[in-house]
C-alpha cells in the first residue's frame, strides 16, 4: 500500500498548510497514526474555535519563538495530544508556523478521508448540529456521492439557517442568507 502523500492530488499540497499537512501524514502513516494523528487535529480544531488565549497564541507574530514554543507544547500537553502531534506543534512554533493551523488541520483531514477511502464534505451551519443531524447528512451525502463522506464541520451564525456543503469543488448552498439574497435580486428585477 502506498502510503505518501504525494499521491494524494497535489491540490493539497499546493500551500504552505498542505505541505506541513502532507509532512505530518507522512510521519503519521510511517508511524501507523493517522487515526490518533487526526484526533488530536481535531482537539486542537476544536481548542482554536472555544480559547481566545489559544487562537491569539496561534495567531500572533509578536510572541516570541521561545515563549510560542512552550506555550503550545503545554496547551498540547492540556489538551492530551498524541506524541507525533505535539512534536509537530512544536515544529510549527519554531517555524513559527502557528498561523498556518488551521489550513493544515484541513488539510490532513482530507488526506486521511482519502487514505481511509472517504471523500470529504465541508459542512457550515448556522448553529451545531446534533449526531442525529450529523449521520443523517453522512448518510444523505453517500447516496449522492456513491462512497462513503465524512464531514468537516463548522458553525456560522452569519448564513441564518440552512447549510452549506462543499465537497471538492461542488457546493450545495441551502443557506437562508442565499436565499434571501436571491430573493432580493429577484424583487430588484
Amino acid at each position: 500500500m502506498e502510503s505518501s502523500s504525494g499521491n494524494q492530488g497535489s491540490s493539497i499540497q499546493a500551500g504552505l498548510g498542505g505541505r506541513y499537512a502532507s509532512a505530518l501524514f507522512d510521519l503519521a502513516v510511517e508511524a501507523r497514526a493517522v487515526d490518533r494523528v487526526e484526533q488530536s487535529l481535531s482537539a486542537v480544531r476544536d481548542a482554536l474555535a472555544a480559547s481566545g488565549d489559544f487562537k491569539t497564541l496561534v495567531a500572533s507574530p509578536v510572541i516570541a519563538r521561545g515563549q510560542a514554543v512552550k506555550a503550545v507544547l503545554a496547551a498540547a500537553d492540556q489538551l492530551g495530544v498524541d506524541a507525533t502531534t505535539r512534536s509537530f506543534l512544536g515544529v510549527l512554533a519554531e517555524n513559527r508556523r502557528l498561523g498556518a493551523l488551521p489550513q493544515i488541520i484541513r488539510a490532513f483531514r482530507t488526506l486521511a478521508a482519502r487514505h481511509r477511502g472517504e471523500t470529504t464534505a465541508e459542512v457550515t451551519s448556522a448553529h451545531p448540529l446534533t449526531p442525529e443531524q450529523v449521520d443523517e447528512l453522512k448518510q444523505q451525502l453517500r447516496r449522492r456521492v456513491g462512497r462513503e463522506v465524512s464531514v468537516d464541520l463548522s458553525v456560522d451564525p452569519q448564513i441564518l439557517g440552512g447549510l452549506v456543503v462543499r465537497i471538492g469543488s461542488q457546493m450545495i448552498d441551502s443557506s437562508i442568507r442565499t436565499r434571501l439574497n436571491a430573493l432580493a435580486s429577484a424583487m430588484k428585477g
